[in-house]
């Protein structure tokens, strides 16, 4: 459980949920269930984090009820002394209302008896579609016992809703708690990426082989050393030509001297996540095409971070960085003008994927890639087709998502050279990303993450240290 928040906050949560649902709605809400990892051992449980923002609860085996009129039923784990020996403590439901503010809380034996005298009498039912396996089929069967005793006198609800609608919607702009927990996570996983790149370099003056997991250990040390629960997601360090693959992850590649080092590592702290992209030399120089490469990613950066703010359109950053990119790919020789045209052409047809293939950012929250339409809720009907010029798939554009303050995006440009025909050789195997987080604000945006340099002369300087 978060300490650090008072039950009145989730409280206030459910209370604005409850009133989306109309008066005779009925809110289900599952927590994630306990994953087995192998034999009799389970993966570390992590809460699912609709459950989580809506109680500030952790264990598993637990499930909420909100009504309509703003009452909420805890189902969870019970008392027994047995188990806690094994697995730890519960809170049990007799404590449950006043350490969580809840309403009512029962074990969880007495779901399956407790929910059709829930649902009587309401007439929509809401619950995450599409997220927990099994969950439409236990709505199901409860509405079906409800259904058994209309001849009684039972009203069984008549609407099934999709609850993540609106919890998305609440949890795209965080407010001033949630705004300061990510603060802290930034600042602990800032902290970690600077002793990786420290320890980097001096094992190598030292004359050590660095190996990739050197790296990812002294991540997961500070993650944990400064209180954060786990890795927000599993870390990626990748030295030399591992950097242009996308989702690598930590393993035991050798750090060369005189190649670069990616690094791309958050951590969670109270359930929410951070996530932080830096590129680095091993030994602590770049050379002169990493330098020039790492620069013009670093601008498309800088670009797309004078693109975000309130009001700007969520592709307006994106926009930002591939004009720039594209500018630089032509200018450096990675794109032949000859080839591929004039900087609108390589915009229009893509020309610049071959080097840089994703997006420039994502929502940041309670997931790493947090929930959130990236489409303009009121104009969602508007849109336009146009055929993709790579895939030659019909693609339709819908208007961009306008930027609010509170909102918490990543801004993550990269570039990543591959060997090929027409490519400079002196960029083979060079992937390079900067990804920071950044909090929406009127005037611009926070970035919460820059507690580990990103100028070429600073991560210099520090690697000298």
């Amino acid at each position: 459980m978060n300490l650090s928040a008072t039950p009145s906050l989730y409280a206030e949560r459910r209370a604005r949920l409850a009133a989306q649902l109309g008066p005779k709605g009925i809110a289900i809400l599952p927590t994630a269930p306990e994953q087995q990892r192998n034999r009799d051992g389970d993966f570390l449980y992590r809460h699912d984090s609709y459950f989580y923002y809506l109680s500030g609860f952790t264990e598993p085996k637990a499930w909420l009820v909100i009504t309509g009129d703003g009452k909420t039923t805890l189902f969870c784990a019970p008392k027994d002394m047995e188990r806690e020996i094994w697995d730890g403590y519960r809170l049990g439901p007799d404590a449950a209302p006043a350490q969580l503010g809840v309403d009512a809380a029962y074990s969880i034996t007495e779901l399956a008896a407790q929910m059709p005298g829930l649902l009587d009498g309401r007439d929509a039912v809401w619950y995450p579609f599409a997220t927990h396996k099994g969950l439409e089929t236990q709505v199901d069967g409860w509405l079906g016992s409800v259904r058994g005793r209309v001849r009684l006198g039972a009203l069984c609800p008549d609407q099934l809703r999709d609850l993540c609608g609106p919890l998305d919607e609440m949890r795209l702009v965080k407010d001033g708690h949630e705004q300061a927990t990510m603060r802290r996570a930034a600042q602990i996983s800032a902290g970690a990426h600077i002793r990786a790149m420290q320890l980097s370099a001096r094992m190598l003056r030292d004359g050590q082989e660095v190996r990739e997991y050197h790296l990812d250990a002294e991540l997961l040390h500070e993650f944990r050393r400064q209180g954060s629960q786990y890795p927000a997601y599993g870390s990626i360090v990748a030295a030399g030509a591992n950097a242009c693959v996308l989702h690598y992850r930590a393993d035991a590649g050798r750090v060369a001297d005189g190649e670069l080092v990616l690094i791309d590592a958050g951590c969670e702290l109270d359930g929410y996540a951070s996530d932080i992209t830096r590129t680095f030399p091993a030994n602590g120089k770049f050379s002169g095409p990493q330098r020039a490469l790492y620069e013009l990613v670093l601008a498309s950066q800088e670009a797309a971070i004078a693109a975000t703010h309130a009001g700007a359109r969520f592709t307006d950053p994106h926009d930002a960085t591939v004009k720039v990119l594209a500018q630089g790919l032509l200018d450096l020789g990675l794109l032949d003008k000859n080839k591929v045209g004039t900087l609108a052409d390589v915009i229009e047809k893509r020309a610049y994927s071959t080097f840089y293939m994703h997006r420039t950012g994502h929502w940041l929250g309670m997931d790493v890639h947090d929930c959130g339409s990236y489409v303009e809720p009121a104009e969602a009907g508007r849109f336009t087709e146009r055929k993709d010029p790579l895939s030659g798939d019909t693609v339709k554009d819908r208007p961009s998502r306008i930027l609010q303050a509170g909102m918490v995006l990543t801004v993550e440009p990269g570039l990543y050279v591959r060997p090929a025909d027409g490519v400079p050789v002196q960029f083979h195997n060079i992937g390079i990303r900067i990804e920071d987080d950044a909090i929406v604000t009127a005037a611009g945006c926070e970035l919460i993450s820059r507690g580990v340099p990103v100028a070429v002369d600073e991560i210099e300087a520090l690697m000298r240290g």
